[in-house]
């Protein structure tokens, strides 16, 4: 069980650092470009799945959008962070 924790750790560090990678080069980019890579991010931060009840714990193939969803806020986020503290 030890092995699967330490590739979990191994990916979700892995995953972070994309995020940081991500957030840094939208970031750096001309604030209309970087306006329009963040409208396109936003399109995605939303399933559109028909999902009934907000509540519901997604489970197998329905957590993967979800993750991306959440992983694409989390990316918007860190770039509007990082953004206000540039400008």
């Amino acid at each position: 069980m030890r092995e699967a924790e330490d590739r979990l750790t191994e990916l979700e560090g892995r995953l972070i650092s994309h995020r940081r990678l991500l957030a840094h080069l939208l970031t750096g980019m001309d604030p209309a470009v970087r306006a329009g890579h963040l409208r396109w991010i936003s399109e995605r931060e939303i399933v559109h799945d028909g999902q009934e009840d907000p509540g519901a714990v997604p489970t197998g193939t329905e957590a993967l959008p979800l993750s991306i969803a959440d992983e694409f806020r989390e990316i918007a986020a860190l770039v509007r962070l990082r953004s206000s503290d540039n400008g």
